[in-house]
Formats: structure tokens, sequence, C-alpha cells
């Protein structure tokens, strides 16, 4: 692939107007930006010509992988016919189609697809319909939420007051009030969450730490009173902190303790659902069955941007008594091109038989991460389907974490940069213990494992040197 002509442009164009997210601007000073022009397969190519295998997915995206003609092909033809209309009081076809198709994919009576334009939206909406639906079911004081440490939930002011990052939210409090947190499942970490109560060693004591993890929300509830909380939001396999699975029992533990006191159980999926975990939804993944789930990412592998959230059959009664109206949406919730895409999508997953081929391959994902445990600096390899997390550490023996000034020399400052110019796109984070993040495209084999591993070892070994 030829470099592009008018780099040079684009350069000072990104400095001089481009407000990028989540981003130090001063990194861009004297350094060019990555500019990324082109996807094909598992890989991205930059404007230079360089190519790189994603190991993200985007962000956590780009199922299918990237260069689909036949979802190009979705988008402009829905575009011809009917470029937007919105769901207010009106639909389309492909918006009934896809929230039929949704349903169907659904566990239990999960049949109420809302439609957002992203995540993050999907999360705010589950929070306002748990308030909504407790206030039209003569419990009105019902409207407290509980999240879990370091746990990520969206930006938004409803969403990011939910998420679990302190750093994230001190810059814009004060937030919506009345979230609480309880403690997460990093078994790894399990000691220190604990107290020293349990460190899990073995099967026994991972399913005690699931146990005590999920009662610590029992606590918040009675701490907080039962008749003020109205749900629980909860993700399958958490992203933020590096990928920490449901330890055995803990989720058929929390639906437990929600249905004793009748507060609702949301799986936030946005990075889960879709075949991420091997499952079209985590909740069906780990065996359980909750109240609403929120997702969006994968629902159409980044071709469009989408978003819902599904309610159970129970949430949607009180909106279809005469002159119940749930007040909220969003003008491009649901909009024609972006479901016509996912429809698209979903043909290609269940075509190709994607979920089955996470399942079918993350065992030799997983192993093939493992190697890297030789290294001194990988303290632990954890995740599941196609989304794991290599925790880095100072001292293996003592799993010794890094200090600020480690996070920003070695992972920050070496890390994340040299995995990028190794040929590697992935995430480097340190919003809980620092960690190396990899969730590449639902299509990848092994030749994808084995190229991500050489890559982390290359830069890895390196940087354990640099402690």
């Amino acid at each position: 692939m030829e470099p592009r002509p008018d780099l040079a442009h684009l350069q000072q164009a990104a400095r001089d107007h481009l407000w990028l997210h989540f981003t130090r601007h001063s990194s861009f000073q004297d350094d060019n930006l990555p500019v990324i022009v082109k996807g094909e397969g598992a890989y991205i190519y930059d404007a230079e010509g360089k190519r790189y295998l994603d190991g993200l997915a985007g962000l956590f995206v780009s199922q299918v992988g990237h260069g689909r003609e036949e979802l190009a092909e979705a988008a402009a033809k829905q575009a011809r016919e009917l470029a937007f209309m919105p769901l207010w009081s009106y639909a389309h076809p492909h918006a009934i189609e896809l929230a039929e198709r949704i349903a169907g994919y659904a566990p239990g009576d999960l049949n109420r697809v809302f439609f957002t334009s992203g995540g993050g939206e999907a999360v705010e909406t589950a929070w306002k319909l748990a308030k909504n639906y407790f206030k039209l079911t003569g419990k009105p004081m019902k409207h407290k939420v509980i999240s879990r440490a370091i746990a990520y939930h969206g930006t938004t002011q409803g969403a990011l007051s939910i998420t679990g990052l302190p750093g994230l939210k001190a810059q814009f409090e004060p937030l919506v009030p009345s979230t609480f947190r309880v403690p997460n499942t990093n078994s790894y970490r399990a000691a220190d969450i604990t107290g020293g109560l349990i460190d899990v060693s073995d099967a026994e004591s991972e399913a005690a730490f699931g146990r005590w993890a999920a009662d610590q929300i029992e606590v918040a509830i009675l701490n907080e009173g039962a008749d003020t909380v109205a749900a629980v939001f909860l993700e399958p396999v958490q992203n933020a902190g590096g990928c920490f699975p449901p330890p055995p029992g803990y989720f058929e533990r929390v639906r437990e303790i929600c249905d004793q006191y009748d507060v609702l159980l949301v799986s936030d999926e946005v990075i889960c659902a879709f075949g991420r975990l091997g499952a079209m939804f985590g909740a069906e993944r780990f065996g359980y069955l909750p109240d609403i789930i929120t997702c969006a990412k994968g629902l159409t592998s980044g071709y469009a941007p989408l978003g819902a959230m599904i309610a159970t059959e129970r949430l949607m009664e009180p909106f279809l008594a005469d002159g119940a109206m749930f007040a909220h949406g969003y003008t491009f919730g649901g909009h024609p091109v972006s479901t016509a895409v996912a429809m698209a999508n979903l043909d290609i997953f269940e075509r190709e038989q994607l979920t089955e081929h996470v399942r079918g391959n993350e065992d030799a994902f997983r192993a093939t991460l493992e190697k890297l445990k030789d290294l001194p600096i990988v303290g632990d390899v954890r995740g599941a389907g196609y989304f794991y997390g290599i925790e880095l550490v100072k001292d293996r023996a003592t799993r010794e974490t890094f200090s600020d000034e480690e996070c920003e020399r070695i992972l920050y400052g070496f890390v994340s940069k040299q995995l990028f110019a190794e040929g590697l796109y992935c995430r480097a984070d340190d919003r809980g213990d620092p960690v190396v993040q990899l969730a590449p495209p639902l299509i990848c084999d092994q030749s994808h494992f084995d190229e991500m591993e050489q890559i982390l070892r290359t830069v890895l070994d390196k940087a354990a040197s640099m402690l």
C-alpha cells in the first residue's frame, strides 16, 4: 500500500482542528499522529502504508473484520431507499426486523428492544427505565444503582456516575447522585480485595471468593435500604482493570439477591455481546437471566453506529397502559442505515458460525497468551472467548504492581508505543493494575494468536529489563 501524498497536510490539520477522544494531545506536539486509512480482515493500515494486526477489534467492535463489502453495500442500499426516519411514533422495516432478531437471540423473555446510537446511551436508557418502571409500579423511592469497583459503563453523566473509576470522574463532578460501588471479581487480587479473608488458589477458594463478592451486593442493598435500590449494573466479564471473569456461582447468587430485594439486574454487554465471549450474549455464556441487557459495538461490527437496551416483558407492561409513555429517545437510535448494516452483520455471524468459531478457538488463544507467563513481568492472563487481559507486575512472586512512575515510564512510555511500532494495535491500560488487553476480530485464528504472542514477547521482554 502506497503512502498518502497529503499526509503532511493531514498531520497539521489534525493538530490544528481535531479534538481526539481520551488522548493526551501533548503526545503529538512533536510526534506524528497515527492516521489509519484502511482495514482488511484482521489488519489495519496507516497512511504510510504500514500494516498492524488489529488486536483490539478497533475498540471491541470489529467482530467480522475489516473490509466486508456486503456490509458497505447494505449501508449504501438502505441510504438510497430511506436515509433517515426516527422511531418516534413511526417505524421502518429494518428496525422492526432487527428488534425481532435480537429478541430471538436474547435469553428468557427479554423481548423488548429499545435502540440507541451507542453503548453509553444504552446504559443511560437502562437506568432511566429502571427508575421510571418502579415509579409506575408503586415503588417510587427505588432509584439507586450499584456497580463494581473499577468498572467502566460510559462517559455520559449517568453512565459515568455508575462507572467505578474515580480518576475518570473527578474532573466532571458533581455527577448524578445515588450510585454505589461493590468489590469486583479480580480473582488474582482476591486476597487484597477481601482484606486477606480469601486468597484464590484452587476451584474451591475461587467459588468462595465469588460467593463473597456477590454477597457484598446484598450488603450494599441493605446499607442503602432495599426500597431505594433500583438496579445492579454488571458486565459478564468486567473490562476495566483487565478482563475479570465471574467466579463459579457468582451470577447465580447475584440473581438470588436481586430477586429477593426486587432489584433489576442489568447485564452491561456493550463489549461482551455479539460473539466476544463465544455467545451472542455474555449472560447466555455464564448461565444467568438478567432483567435488562445493554449492548452496542459488535452489533454492527462498527460499520455503522448502533446500540440497544433489551428489556423483559415485565418491564414493558406498565408502558402498555392507556396514555403511558417512556418519555425518552434519541434522534439516531435505530437509524435505518445502521439497522440494515446490523442485519447484514448478523447474517455473517450465522453463515460463518462466528460464535462457534470463538468457542472452538478460545482455549488455543488462552494457551498461546499463557506462554508469556515465562516472562517475569507477566503476572496473570485472564478472560474468556476472544477477550483477554495480561496483568503486568513488578515482582511475580509477591504480585507487587507498578508504581505511578513505572506506569508512566514503562506502560505508556514504552509498552504502548512499542507494541504499535512492532505492528500490534491493542490497549495498555492502568485504570486498575497495569494490563495489556487483547480482543481481536472474531475471524482470527492460530496464526493471528501466534503473531500477537511474538510481538508481545519481544516488547514485554524489553519492558522487564526496565524495572
